[in-house]
């Protein structure tokens, strides 16, 4: 039986390429996460080192600071490398404090409910 080299055991694992390269990753839930990734394992859980979530609310966005964070693998959607030398975001984007993208945030739910109300008022109209 023979066992794999070191060399056998990096090509072969997806995520060993993108190791202390700073990554954007994307959860179930929605929320992005930024940060350097340290460490990894065959269920991709992975370790984020400088780890910062960023909310996006239309042109507003906001980098909330987690240090350093654990994400289980189940909840990965997407991983992806992040290129050093580009612009993460256009220049467009407005930095915003915690608190204002939190108030964005709640804006825009309400009138994405809003939205979903009328829709249920006028079912009955078949518009279809």
């Amino acid at each position: 039986m023979s066992w794999p080299g070191q060399e056998d055991v990096f090509f072969s694992t997806s995520l060993a390429s993108y190791l202390d390269k700073k990554l954007l990753v994307l959860l179930r839930d929605g929320r992005k996460l930024l940060g350097i990734l340290r460490s990894f394992d065959q269920f991709a859980n992975v370790v984020l080192e400088g780890a910062h979530e960023r909310v996006i609310v239309g042109e507003l966005y906001c980098d909330i600071v987690l240090g350093l964070y654990v994400i289980r693998g189940e909840n990965v959607v997407l991983i992806g490398e992040l290129d050093p030398e580009r612009e993460e975001l256009p220049a467009s984007m407005t930095p915003v404090s915690v608190a204002e993208i939190r108030r964005a945030q709640k804006a825009e739910k309400e009138a994405s409910d809003l939205k979903g109300t009328m829709r249920k008022r006028m079912e009955f109209l078949d518009l279809d």
